[in-house]
């Protein structure tokens, strides 16, 4: 693949220079990974499991629609169902929730009852017409309606009318009605059926309306993308204007309930237990008020000492604005990566289905039935399959982050901008292809090492709820919380990993190591654009919601027969969230490549000739500004030089 060696000796930052390839090791190692889930899927397709599920099997083990062999033990197994292709419940509507499965015997059938069969006269009727046999094999058509089992291996009366599924081969009721306790929960909860039907007829009704209120919602989430860098100043006065006045009210509000609550203590007007009560108030609010008060002035002081450092937040969504009109397929990546997730689920989803009906059939002693259990080392398939779902997913979500990142650092390291390729995005994508597969491999498996043993101690407090001791119920909370906490800052570190391998072709832990040492040069920084960017971020994402749900109150004041709007708004706004949040995410993502290009770009340059900045015009008057104000030393770039991407050229 033309790839020079992982090894680096090297340690400054080159943009763009020397292509390498990067972590190979790890790319091998989820190369072999991926392969084992693909023989995890062939061995449900080579062992039959994915033919049970998808032409059906009954409760003998016999696959519906071929011919299959004797299983021992099993007297009704083995039998020739060619011509039967379709799975009867004798009960369908006999579901074990718990286990998440139909308790009831399981026949292969050649035709699905298409009307209602009230007695066992109707049972011999519709078989010896048809060749469908309803009852067990055991039992001969004229025998239903007087075999001494026929209460037992036949289906309960009346049987409903039902037809098959076009894929899996189901015979399932046409009547809804079947799941009557189902149907009857759902009313109860709801409360009242007339609302039910009336919103759900204003939600069909009202489709058209919906369809283009998420249409708003993703046009405006599009212009938002472009224009918040005209109106970021705007909203991080609101938000200073906001936090002061909250802040400063809470603090005047508690210090007034302490003053009134020990006034009334001191006029003595109220009872001996009114007076205790009383007291342990003033005695609460004291220490709120004290507590409010020191928060108020940390707050107020960090504010304070970070007010200049915000001109850099409103710089970088400035030149946040400006790449994406320069490369404006970047709104599409999610779009790509919500695709690539929904097909590897589908994938994974569906062989997960595949090994819950692979393995060994045997013999339940209680049933005297066929049940398909994996024993030894398969035990662990499904386990390995669960990792793969968490390990694939986050590398497509890398994969993407990566992509974004190489897109950004060739757009801000390249010094004339008609000289970007014409199509920077896909040159990124195949670069990272070529080169640094390995090293988004390695990122994704970190963050599932960490987030495996967050869900099992999920699955764990939610399975002991109730059962366990106050004690054991916090440390798992705990343990939870702070194994949640970990994986953001270890995603956050993954994601600048990324954008320096973008910038450096080093491996990940190289490219971990140096963006974490750019980080931490510029904490400040860092928390003026992860507090205030986010803020703004936030800010965009009500707006969109906002704007939707009220042209969408407009848009339906005008239906007088919609009484019921809950749930037409709550789908729009949800949705509006939704899109909302994918895009400003990869919003989000573009500022902080930018924030660590920056970074390197004022470290290693001075602007002086032969060390020329690479930023644009609105970062390099955030730097002049810093350097009137004395906060910018010239011998920061330490004499090291970064060579450009691309010679020649002005300055965006």
């Amino acid at each position: 693949m033309g790839c020079c060696s992982s090894a680096e000796s090297k340690r400054d930052w080159k943009p763009l220079e020397d292509r390498c390839c990067t972590d190979i090791p790890w790319l091998i190692i989820f190369t072999v990974f991926c392969i084992g889930m693909g023989c995890v899927c062939g061995f449900t397709i080579i062992t039959g499991a994915a033919s049970r599920l998808i032409s059906g099997y009954d409760s003998y083990g016999n696959t519906c629609g071929q011919k299959n062999t004797q299983i021992e033990g099993i007297e009704l197994s083995g039998r020739d169902e060619t011509d039967n292709r379709f799975v009867f419940f004798l009960d369908p509507c006999n579901i074990d929730f718990i286990n998440r499965k139909i308790k009831s015997l399981a026949l292969c059938v050649s035709k699905c009852p298409d009307a209602e069969l009230k007695t066992y006269s109707d049972l011999k009727k519709f078989a010896l017409t048809n060749g469908s046999h309803l009852c067990s094999y055991d039992i001969s058509p004229t025998r239903y309606p007087n075999h001494p089992e026929r209460f037992s291996k036949c289906p309960k009366l009346p049987v409903p009318p039902s037809k098959s599924v076009p894929v899996l081969h189901r015979c399932v009721p046409v009547d809804v009605g079947c799941y009557a306790e189902l149907a009857q929960a759902f009313v109860t909860f709801v409360n009242d059926n007339n609302v039910l039907h009336r919103v759900i007829a204003g939600v069909l009704a009202s489709k058209e309306i919906i369809m283009g209120l998420c249409l708003l919602a993703l046009v405006l989430s599009l212009i938002l993308m472009v224009v918040i860098r005209y109106i970021s100043t705007v909203l991080v006065w609101i938000m200073t204007a906001l936090v002061v006045l909250g802040s400063i009210g809470g603090v005047a509000v508690l210090w007034w309930l302490y003053v009134d609550h020990r006034n009334a203590l001191n006029e003595k007007t109220v009872s001996v237990f009114g007076k205790e009560v009383t007291s342990d108030n003033v005695q609460a609010l004291l220490v709120y008020a004290i507590i409010a008060t020191v928060f108020t002035v940390i707050i107020l002081l960090l504010m304070f000492f970070l007010r200049k450092r915000v001109a850099l937040t409103i710089a970088l969504f400035h030149v946040a604005g400006k790449v994406f009109i320069h490369l404006p397929l970047l709104v599409l990546q999610p779009f790509w990566t919500f695709l690539s997730l929904m097909l590897f689920w589908v994938y994974w989803i569906a062989v997960l289905l595949f090994l819950g009906v692979a393995g060994t059939p045997m013999k339940n002693n209680v049933t005297n039935l066929v049940e398909y259990n994996m024993k030894g080392p398969l035990e662990f398939t499904v386990w390995y399959h669960a990792v793969g779902l968490i390990w694939i997913s986050e590398f497509i979500l890398a994969f993407q982050q990566m992509t974004i990142a190489g897109s950004v650092v060739t757009y801000y390291f390249t010094r004339n901008k008609s000289q970007l390729s014409f199509t920077p995005i896909l040159t990124s994508m195949l670069r990272v292809i070529r080169y640094h597969l390995g090293t988004i491999a390695k990122g994704s498996f970190i963050i599932t090492l960490v987030k495996i043993p967050r869900l099992i101690l999920t699955y764990i407090h939610s399975q002991l709820k109730g059962k366990e001791n106050a004690c054991a119920r916090c440390m798992l909370k705990a343990c939870v919380c702070c194994l949640w906490c970990l994986e953001k800052c270890l995603a956050y570190l993954n994601q600048n990993a990324y954008t320096a391998t973008a910038i450096n072709s080093t491996n990940f832990c190289t490219s971990a190591r140096d963006a974490f040492i750019i980080l931490v040069e510029n904490a400040l920084r860092v928390a003026a654009i992860n507090t205030v960017g986010d803020f703004v971020l936030f800010l965009g994402k009500v707006l969109v919601v906002s704007v939707t749900a009220f042209v969408g109150m407009l848009a339906l004041n005008y239906q007088r027969d919609y009484t019921v709007w809950v749930l037409p708004l709550l789908i729009v706004c949800l949705f509006a969230f939704l899109v909302a949040h994918c895009f400003l995410s990869v919003f989000e993502i573009v500022v902080d490549v930018l924030f660590l290009c920056f970074a390197v770009d004022h470290k290693y340059n001075d602007g002086s000739p032969g060390r020329e900045y690479f930023m644009d015009k609105a970062l390099m008057e955030f730097v002049e500004n810093s350097k009137k104000s004395g906060r910018y030393k010239p011998g920061e770039g330490a004499g090291r030089e970064m060579k450009s991407m691309t010679h020649g050229g002005t300055l965006a």
